[in-house]
């Protein structure tokens, strides 16, 4: 589906909203699905967070969505095993008053179904608590897992992707949520 049509199936012609899409990978698979994501939103600009000169760079973003992975399950802090867990502790200084801010986790629901894309739920927080505005709240329902940290009243707190078990609801997934985003974002 190209961006054009995705605006135009749910009224957005004329938005002019930027989203920067932010994604840090270990295997490749986050990465994947940020360009994906920068496919399908209008006017979007994707960047590793590694190529970032410096984490204030956010600030400058008009909107931001934020892909990570979950590595590290179980643990506490640091769960992405990846360039977020450097600066997780930075983002709650940053000034995001107002800025809509969504999350992407990408988690593997069979293997580590007790965690399943916890390391969501840890840059939903910092984000948070730097005023940003979060949007992309996705339901549980059509997800198959134990638990997650991800998880408040049947919500995920972003959009979470199981690229080892169900690939093949990735695209819907992801046209859906985009449409969330962009009638979000205008609120």
């Amino acid at each position: 589906m190209i961006d054009a049509s995705l605006r135009e199936r749910i009224g957005l012609i004329g938005f002019s909203m930027k989203f920067t899409i932010v994604y840090a990978s270990a295997t490749g698979h986050t990465e994947d699905i940020a360009e994906r994501l920068d496919q399908l939103l209008p006017d979007s600009e994707l960047k590793e967070l590694s190529d970032l000169n410096d984490i204030k760079d956010i600030e400058t973003c008009e909107a931001l969505i934020c892909c990570t992975p979950t590595w590290n399950t179980g643990s506490d802090v640091k769960r992405s095993g990846t360039a977020w867990d450097d600066h997780i502790e930075q983002i709650p200084t940053l000034n995001c008053a107002g800025k809509p801010v969504a999350i992407v986790g990408l988690g593997d629901s069979a293997a580590f179904s007790k965690f399943f894309c916890d390391a969501m739920e840890e840059l939903y927080t910092a984000f948070q608590k730097a005023g940003g505005k979060l949007i992309g709240h996705v339901s549980g329902e059509d997800y198959i897992f134990d638990d997650s940290k991800s998880m408040n009243n049947g919500m995920f707190c972003g959009l979470p992707i199981d690229e080892d078990n169900e690939s093949e609801k990735t695209q819907d997934r992801l046209e859906a949520w985009c449409q969330t985003l962009l009638s979000e974002s205008q609120n």
